[in-house]
């Protein structure tokens, strides 16, 4: 009995589904990024991602593991020698999915889906340096409540002396 897929299929028949996501995975490993349509691209999207995965490990068994779906031998040697040592600081997230607009001729929506080559860049945590400068700003605050209520006390004080001295 043939069992359901998960998202929408592609093709007719399950096999021609799997060799449509493995020529879009070898033609984006040999291109860097494919043009194609929306539902096209998130379904090859995890296929190219757990490709590239593989391809990190670099041992001969991850190699013969990604010949089973990229045939193609010269795609295979860049993958391993040239976009896995680029993505090797980055724990997910090597390909960007960016919407394009409608075909002209039948209006499906297209997208690009290409490699990030970008350099992984970490955000600091400003949540440390704000915590700081309350911490520092309270006594400050305290400080200067201290200062007004002296001052009104000197202001009362004077106000008593000047009484009594009428």
């Amino acid at each position: 009995m043939p069992k359901p897929t998960k998202g929408p299929r592609l093709g007719g028949s399950p096999t021609h589904e799997r060799i449509i996501l493995r020529n879009l995975a070898t033609q984006l490993f040999e291109h860097g990024r494919i043009t194609t349509t929306e539902t096209k691209a998130r379904r090859v999207q995890p296929v190219a991602e757990k490709l590239i995965t593989k391809a990190k490990r670099g041992d001969l068994h991850s190699r013969r593991l990604v010949l089973q779906s990229v045939t193609d031998k010269d795609v295979v040697a860049k993958l391993f020698e040239e976009i896995a040592p680029s993505l090797a600081g980055r724990d997910g997230g090597c390909t960007r999915i960016t919407k394009i607009g409608i075909r002209k001729g039948d209006s499906a929506p297209m997208a690009i889906l290409e490699l990030v080559t970008e350099p992984v860049v970490k955000k600091e945590q400003p949540a440390e340096p704000k915590a700081e400068k309350k911490a520092e700003a309270k006594p400050a605050k305290t400080e200067k409540a201290e200062e007004v209520k002296e001052e009104q006390a000197d202001e009362a004080a004077e106000v008593e002396e000047a009484d009594e001295a009428k």
